[in-house]
């Protein structure tokens, strides 16, 4: 893979319509040969015989009973909003 110097670091940011400081360019470019180059690190393994994986920790989801665990508080609530019709919040019309 070819090395990014400080033009390609001005390319990439026009491409990406970036503004970048002149005093940037040279550690934007060491940073992404570095990531260039563990990319190439990381290319470099075989992963042939390893199978695709959904998440890479291999767990179950903990499922439990649907119950209420909270008491029904609907008419504390709506004895202290403004408005209420048929156990409905009324609000005011904001859109003409």
């Amino acid at each position: 893979m070819s090395d990014i110097d400080s033009s390609t670091v001005v390319k990439i940011a026009e491409l990406a319509r970036l503004a970048m400081d002149e005093s940037q360019l040279e550690g934007y470019a060491r940073e992404l040969n570095a990531i260039l180059e563990l990319v190439e690190q990381m290319e470099a393994v075989d992963t042939a015989s390893v199978d695709p994986l959904a998440h890479p920790i291999d767990a179950t989801q903990p499922f439990r009973e649907d119950e209420v665990s909270e008491p029904n508080q609907r008419e504390l609530f709506q004895s202290i909003a403004p408005s209420v019709a048929d156990g409905l919040y009324l609000v005011p019309k904001v859109i003409e």
